[in-house]
């Protein structure tokens, strides 16, 4: 039998990166989907020869199913989906530019609704077929950042999606799962704009004197990792994992 593969989007870096690493410890094969050619080329070859990579805009529907059919060309059927890609831009609801709406909402939301489409064919009849959609903690608790209105958003409506999705797939026997992250270390705001970032993190610290820390990258991709090896029959439908040490703001 041949190791299963996981397709993962936004996997060159962060929470992608990481559950790739962990998925490859189990043996399985894994491809990675993300716009950064140079990022996948760094990231497949640091993983090693059961990591492919194919350039893929998930906001794009012809872009996704471009990717997907070289998938398909690669692999045949795949065993899981894990919908990872999201980008994040802070700023209050009054100014926020309605290009960086746009770009939250059509990468988290429609990207995740896109790349479902493309994989549900290729996870029929495969063995133990997964999705698992990626969510945030922001969808729900307001004390993960300030001014992340739109992308917490897009996250809920990541979640609300995902539950109907369950129920449509359960005839298919393709188990499918919400996993809502807290804060962990990563490189998820290294583009964001710093004087934005600045007057969020001034509303956020202003919530209240602590915060909640502790959690690694590592610890998220092995609660996917988890989910994805339930039974057969089995599904998890919404994993919360967040940083549970208080610690003082910086």
């Amino acid at each position: 039998m041949s190791p299963p593969v996981h397709v993962i989007t936004g996997g060159a870096r962060g929470f992608g990166r990481a559950i790739a690493e962990h998925l490859l410890a189990t043996g399985a094969r894994v491809c990675l989907l993300g716009r950064n050619r140079a990022r996948l080329d760094e990231a497949v070859a640091a993983l090693g020869e059961n990591a492919s990579a194919v350039v893929c805009d998930v906001a794009d529907k012809d872009s996704v199913s471009s990717a997907f059919a070289e998938v398909q060309v690669r692999y045949g059927k795949i065993n899981s989906l894990v919908a990872n890609a999201g980008v994040a831009r802070p700023g209050r609801i009054e100014v926020m530019a309605a290009d960086e709406i746009a770009l939250q909402l059509n990468t988290n939301f429609l990207g995740t609704v896109l790349c479902c489409q493309a994989a549900i064919p290729l996870l029929r009849g495969a063995e133990n077929p997964r999705i698992l959609t990626v969510s945030s903690a922001s969808a729900w608790h307001t004390d993960e950042m300030s001014h992340l209105s739109i992308y917490a958003a897009s996250k809920a409506g990541v979640e609300r999606f995902t539950r109907d999705l369950r129920e449509e797939l359960q005839v298919d026997g393709i188990g499918v799962t919400c996993l809502r992250p807290g804060a962990a270390e990563s490189e998820f705001a290294l583009d964001w704009d710093q004087e934005i970032l600045q007057e969020a993190f001034v509303a956020w610290r202003d919530t209240g004197p602590l915060m909640d820390v502790g959690m690694a990258v590592d610890q998220v991709a092995g609660a996917v990792v988890w989910a994805l090896a339930q039974p057969p029959g089995v599904a998890v439908d919404l994993l919360e994992i967040r940083p549970n040490m208080l610690s003082p703001k910086p």
